[in-house]
């Protein structure tokens, strides 16, 4: 028989700890309550935009009203999305090719030293040069059809792909190295086994990086010389002082880069859920 003394000195037992709820339900009110900020943050700059215009404080062809936005939008929808299809299209695909050809060069790169000494220098040179300056000449040599932009975006995009696939692939543990080598497996089972996962986290980061700059590299090569895309028409709504017009373009680019770059951070909690960068991140994917 356990004494009253004999009780008092055993401890108590702890409860268990709760396990978290990893439901879709819980993960929707989760990725809502990280929303509030972003919103509440937006909702700000818009009411103080809406009070500088309304005041008169800035001139109405500098900034315009919110509602003289929202009117031109809508006024100009269909050309808006047709405009906004096109560099959609530019984006998507010089990103992708960016991906494939950013990816196949960090590869080369980091298991050949002769190919790190011949690429990398030629990859460097090719980023310090500003693409405003050679976009003129891209659209001499290719056209002024899509083809220049994307060829634009593409190489505005490539770098960050090359950098972050590069330090991905050599930052794998040499002891996994040894270990596969050990077992006898193969380059491409050890690469596709070992090194490729163990590079996402890198790579994931530098398409981040890379989708937004291939809209850049799209509406850089719309300024030079196009007749349809988002970046026609800043130009045509900057030379005919259409701010409204000016507005409405930007928003939609700015909505385009938003959306691939959501699409990529989805892509990247579905592909790493593991990495330690996800473990704090509060989207739909995430536990």
């Amino acid at each position: 028989m356990v004494t009253s003394d004999e009780a008092r000195a055993k401890p108590a037992r702890q409860a268990p700890e709760p396990v978290p709820d990893v439901t879709v339900g819980a993960r929707l009110v989760k990725f809502l309550d990280s929303l509030w900020r972003p919103a509440l943050l937006l909702a700000l700059i818009f009411v103080a935009w809406w009070v500088v215009t309304a005041a008169g404080w800035v001139k109405p062809y500098l900034v315009p009203t919110p509602k003289a936005v929202w009117d031109r939008t809508i006024q100009d929808w269909s050309s808006l999305m047709y405009h906004s299809y096109v560099t959609f299209y530019e984006t998507v695909v010089g990103f992708l090719l960016a991906g494939v050809l950013g990816l196949a060069t960090a590869v080369a790169i980091a298991y050949s030293r002769t190919m790190e000494r011949t690429l990398y220098p030629i990859v460097l040179f090719a980023q310090v040069i500003p693409k405003i300056a050679i976009a003129p000449l891209v659209v001499v040599w290719f056209s002024n059809g899509l083809a220049s932009k994307i060829i634009l975006a593409v190489l505005i995009a490539f770098f960050p792909v090359v950098v972050s696939g590069v330090a991905g692939l050599r930052s794998t543990d040499p002891e996994l190295l040894e270990l596969s080598s050990t077992m006898g497996a193969s380059r491409w089972q050890t690469f596709r086994k070992i090194r490729f996962p163990n590079a996402l986290p890198h790579l994931m980061a530098g398409l981040k990086v890379a989708v937004t700059l291939a809209v850049v590299g799209a509406v850089v090569g719309e300024f030079v010389s196009a007749n349809e895309g988002l970046g026609y028409e800043l130009m045509i709504a900057n030379g005919n002082l259409d701010a409204p017009l000016l507005f409405a373009a930007l928003i939609l680019m700015s909505l385009i880069g938003i959306l691939l770059f959501v699409v990529i951070e989805v892509l990247e909690a579905i592909l790493i859920p593991w990495h330690a960068s996800r473990r704090s991140a509060t989207p739909l994917t995430t536990s």
